[in-house]
C-alpha cells in the first residue's frame, strides 16, 4: 500500500484524488447513549447522500474522508455504492471517536489493547463489518478537556496499527480541547506525527496552541468551516492565512464535518458540501492567499496525509 490511498472501491494514486475534504459524514446512525435518538444526527438516506455528493462534484470536489466509525453507524457497503454511483473517491474509517459516542453502544473499557490493534488492522487490510470494504484511515478521539483512560488505550492502539500498516490517523477533539494531549499520547506510542491530523481545531481558535501543534509536525484539521455558531469563518480565515505566513500552510486540511441533517442541502439545510470549494476558498483568495497555497489546502495537503507509508 505504500504510496497509495485506500478508498472504498480500491487503492488509488494520491494524484488521482483532486480536491478533497478531510472529515465528513455521508451515512450515519449514532448509537451511543448521549446521542441515540437525535434524528438530526441520523443520515440514513443514500439518495440524499448521493445528491449532496453531486453538489460537491459540481463545486469541483473529487474525494473525501467519511469519518464515521462503528459507533456512529458506519455503512461500508453503502459507502461503496455511493462512491460507484457518484465517482467520488470515498475514504472510510476504522477506530473509535470518544466516550460520548460509544458509551451505551460498545463495551470498550474491557477490550484488550491488542484487540483494538487487531480490529483496526483487519478493517484496514481485510474489510469492515463483514464486508470486503476496507478503511483508509484510523480515527481516535478524546473527551472535553481530557483524554480518558479508555481513549488513551484506543490512541495507543491506533499508533501501533499505524506502525503495522502505514495508514494515516485522524482525530476527534471535543470542541477543540485536549489536542496536545492527543499528540503527546500518539508520540509516546510511536506514531508518525507527520501522518496525523488533529481534528476540529477551528472549534477553539487559540493561536499559540495552534502554532505549538503545527510545530510538532501534525496536520491541523480546520474541519468545521461554515459552522458560524462555533467560530466565525472570518476568524478561521485569519488563522489559516497566519499559518501560511508562518510556514505551516502545507499542514492544514479543510472540511465541514457536516454530520447533521441541518447542515446538508439534500436535507433542506446548509451550508452544504459546495460551500468550502464554492465560497470559502474564494474568500481566502480575496484576502490575499496565493492560488498555489489555496489549492494545496484541498489537493496536495489531503493527498499527502491520506497516502499510506511503509508500515
Amino acid at each position: 500500500m505504500e504510496g497509495l490511498v485506500r478508498t472504498v472501491v480500491g487503492d488509488v494514486a494520491p494524484e488521482e484524488l483532486g480536491p478533497t475534504y478531510g472529515h465528513e459524514h455521508l451515512l450515519t446512525r449514532p448509537a451511543g447513549e448521549q446521542v441515540r435518538g437525535d434524528l438530526d444526527l441520523v443520515l440514513d438516506d443514500e439518495q440524499r447522500a448521493a445528491a449532496e455528493l453531486q453538489t460537491f462534484v459540481q463545486a469541483g470536489g473529487r474525494a473525501l474522508v467519511e469519518a464515521s466509525t462503528v459507533e456512529l453507524g458506519r455503512n461500508p457497503a453503502g459507502l461503496r455504492r455511493l462512491a460507484r454511483r457518484t465517482g467520488v473517491h470515498v475514504v472510510a474509517t476504522t477506530g473509535h471517536v470518544c466516550e460520548q459516542y460509544w458509551r451505551g453502544a460498545l463495551e470498550l473499557e474491557a477490550t484488550p489493547e491488542r484487540a483494538f490493534v487487531l480490529g483496526f488492522v483487519r478493517d484496514l487490510t481485510v474489510g469492515m463489518d463483514g464486508t470486503d470494504v476496507r478503511a483508509g484511515v484510523i480515527k481516535v478521539g478524546s473527551s472535553l478537556d481530557r483524554v480518558t483512560l479508555t481513549e488513551a488505550r484506543v490512541i495507543r492502539a491506533a499508533a501501533v496499527a499505524q506502525q503495522e500498516t502505514g495508514a494515516p490517523i485522524t482525530t476527534h477533539t471535543t470542541a477543540g480541547t485536549a489536542a496536545m494531549e492527543q499528540v503527546r499520547a500518539l508520540e509516546r506510542a510511536g506514531a508518525d506525527l507527520s501522518h496525523v491530523c488533529v481534528g476540529h481545531l477551528d472549534r477553539r481558535l487559540v493561536w499559540e496552541d495552534h502554532l505549538a501543534l503545527a510545530r510538532t509536525g501534525v496536520f491541523l484539521g480546520y474541519d468545521c468551516i461554515g459552522k458560524e455558531q462555533y467560530q466565525p469563518d472570518a476568524d478561521r480565515l485569519r488563522f489559516i492565512l497566519r499559518l501560511v505566513e508562518t510556514g505551516h500552510g502545507r499542514q492544514v486540511l479543510l472540511a465541514g464535518d457536516m454530520a447533521r441533517r441541518r447542515y446538508l442541502g439534500a436535507w433542506g439545510g446548509g451550508p452544504g458540501y459546495g460551500f468550502i470549494l464554492g465560497q470559502f476558498l474564494g474568500r481566502l483568495r480575496a484576502a490575499g492567499l496565493a492560488d498555489a497555497d489555496a489549492d494545496a489546502l484541498v489537493v496536495a495537503n489531503p493527498a499527502g496525509f491520506l497516502t499510506w507509508r511503509a508500515g
